[in-house]
Formats: C-alpha cells, sequence, structure tokens
C-alpha cells in the first residue's frame, strides 16, 4: 500500500508523487517478484525539500508490504538505502553489491 499522495502509475512503469503541481517520479521494471527501480527524477525546483526520499521510502515499503525484492539500480535509491539499513534485507541477494558501492 502507497501513502495516498504515491501512486503506482503501472502504464507508465513509474511510481508518482505529486507536490507544489509537479511530479517526481521512480521508474522501474517489475519481473515476478523483482522490482527493479532505474531512474529517480526529482523537478529541479523541489529538490533539497525531501521530495526524492519521501518517494523513494514509500517505494521501498510497498515493495517491503508486497514481499518485493529490490534491485537499486537508481544511484539515489542505492544511496537512500546505505543510508536507511533497515531496507537492506529487501533488497535482492545478487545485487546487494550496489549498496556497498553506494556514494
Amino acid at each position: 500500500m502507497l501513502p495516498d499522495e504515491v501512486t503506482d502509475n503501472t502504464s507508465l512503469h513509474r511510481f508518482e508523487l505529486h507536490f507544489d503541481g509537479q511530479t517526481a517520479i521512480v521508474v522501474y521494471e517489475r519481473a515476478g517478484d523483482l522490482l527493479r527501480l532505474i531512474h529517480t527524477e526529482v523537478p529541479q525546483s523541489l529538490e533539497g525539500k525531501g521530495v526524492g526520499s519521501k518517494l523513494v521510502s514509500a517505494v521501498l515499503r510497498f515493495a517491503e508490504v508486497n514481499n518485493l525484492s529490490v534491485v537499486p539500480l537508481c544511484p539515489f535509491v542505492a544511496q537512500y538505502v546505505k543510508r536507511h539499513p533497515e531496507y537492506s534485507a529487501i533488497v535482492d541477494p545478487a545485487h546487494r553489491w550496489m549498496i556497498d558501492s553506494a556514494s
């Protein structure tokens, strides 16, 4: 389940957070129980306001609740998981190195 302000736009394969008339996104691919998080994009005017972190946090909770393993292909997602190790258990074991190498 996603917070009310975060939606799963399945037709565009992205999670969306609408804020101040703009949209932040996490682009994904889903394959069985794997959720590949490919790219996070936050409008420049919303950068530094915690919008990206709020969106990624919601996506990771969604994955956790739905028993999905995450592949953090997006550097922002990998860095977020590195700073929030409570989500490391949902990272696909074959891809945990992405968290370790996140800068």
